[in-house]
């Protein structure tokens, strides 16, 4: 990769990888403020700002900042997330300097007009609405706040209607002047780019952003528990959690191949044991979700109600019996599966971008690719299964069951011996 890093006297991080044989660019801001800079009255204010960001500014209406890029052949959008919110853009390489200044304008310059705040604020409600229709959606909400309850990162994105419709214009500005600190932003484009070029229009269009690093949030805390809601579902889902380990631990990597091997694929152990033996669901997986101070390894799986006690005794026999026999051969496929996965993420310009702002964020510096994958190849098997050991003996885990019957609350004891025998 021809990554090259410059940070400006204000703080914020300019970086570009130069793909050469592209046409297009992915270019974007990436902010280390997400749910988790909340206060208790803003619980939901990170994803609004984010909405608000491309309904105008002092020289674009919400109509003009869609119609400039799409008449170039580009795309706009934005995402947030518990400890991030970026802002990206996809465009030709003589769109650069276009997308640079819109993105720009939507950060520096929002109007969050009355009338487009009311609207989006509906828009929003409606979101949250959808989610809570959506039961495999609004089982890992139900999951996130049981695992940190009372917490901002236990909190869902959308917030609340009633957070949601409390935001003022005042209030969004607060929270953007208080969060979006060049200290903590990124901007990355990769694909069809010159360093020299972006940094000329980043340094001239964000010179607005400036100031001390942003609040450190609130600590995470993880916490067992369990959440049972009775719903009028075809099925049960189930999510688990127990508590990972966070970004920057030296045992992330192997922790990870030991997720992969219990439920990364369709070859791995409780794909194969629940549903290619046992029939019990259509999908199952895991997850482990890293943040900056703590971890959450996670499960899914939706079943019929009747099945959720079978399917339960599996997936803590798996968890236990992946912690002390994992093979070497499953350790080596999972490596493989990392690399393969790490390798074809570097084909595309806005993976790419994506995956450099985490690390800046993370880091403070990008990772060069064979640092990466020497990490990757140092996990042994005994690496792996000490991983699995650990996670188990860190408490008891938390347990979020949605889905109709009388029976759900028969998963609770299960799932809190994963705790008993660590």
């Amino acid at each position: 990769m021809s990554v090259e890093v410059t940070r400006l006297p204000s703080g914020l991080a300019v970086v570009t990888d130069s793909m050469p044989h592209l046409e297009s660019a992915s270019l974007g801001v990436w902010v280390g403020s997400g749910g988790r800079d909340e206060r208790p009255d803003e619980h939901g204010i990170s994803h609004l700002l984010e909405h608000m960001a491309f309904k105008g500014t002092a020289r674009r209406s919400a109509r003009e900042i869609a119609e400039e890029i799409e008449a170039v052949g580009g795309d706009l959008n934005a995402a947030t997330s518990s400890e991030t919110t970026s802002y990206y853009a996809r465009v030709l390489k003589a769109d650069v300097p276009l997308a640079i200044d819109v993105l720009s304008d939507i950060l520096a310059n929002p109007t969050f007009d009355p009338d487009e705040l009311q609207r989006e604020q509906n828009v929003i409600v409606q979101e949250i609405g959808a989610s809570e229709d959506t039961p495999d959606d609004l089982v890992f909400d139900r999951l996130q706040e049981t695992a940190f309850p009372n917490q901002p990162v236990g909190r869902t994105i959308l917030g609340t209607p009633q957070t949601v419709r409390s935001f003022t214009h005042e209030k969004i500005r607060g929270y953007l002047d208080r969060n979006y600190r060049a200290p903590d932003m990124v901007v990355v484009a990769t694909g069809a780019v010159d360093h020299q070029a972006v940094l000329a229009e980043v340094s001239h269009r964000f010179a607005s952003f400036s100031g001390p690093a942003a609040p450190v949030p609130q600590p995470a805390s993880f916490s067992g528990g369990s959440h049972i809601e009775k719903r009028d579902l075809e099925q049960a889902h189930v999510a688990m959690a127990l508590q990972g380990v966070p970004v920057l631990d030296p045992s992330l990597y192997s922790l990870q191949v030991f997720t992969n091997i219990l439920g990364g694929g369709m070859s791995s152990r409780l794909f194969q044991e629940v549903r290619e033996v046992r029939g019990l669901c259509y999908s199952i997986y895991t997850f482990h979700m890293p943040y900056i101070d703590t971890g959450m390894f996670g499960l899914y799986c939706g079943t019929d109600a009747k099945d959720v006690p079978e399917l339960m005794r599996v997936v803590v026999d798996g968890i236990q019996a992946g912690a002390e026999d994992i093979t070497e051969a499953e350790v080596a496929k999972s490596k493989a599966q990392m690399k393969a996965g790490l390798l074809m993420a570097l084909e595309s310009s806005g993976r790419r971008a994506e995956q450099i702002a985490r690390q800046m964020i993370t880091y403070g510096r990008p990772i060069p690719l064979a640092e990466v994958v020497a990490k990757i190849d140092a996990v042994t098997v005994e690496s792996t299964r000490a991983a699995g050991r650990a996670l188990l003996a860190r408490g008891r885990p938390a347990l979020a069951v949605l889905g109709p019957g009388t029976g759900l609350e028969s998963a609770v004891p299960i799932a809190e011996s994963l705790a008993n025998a660590a």
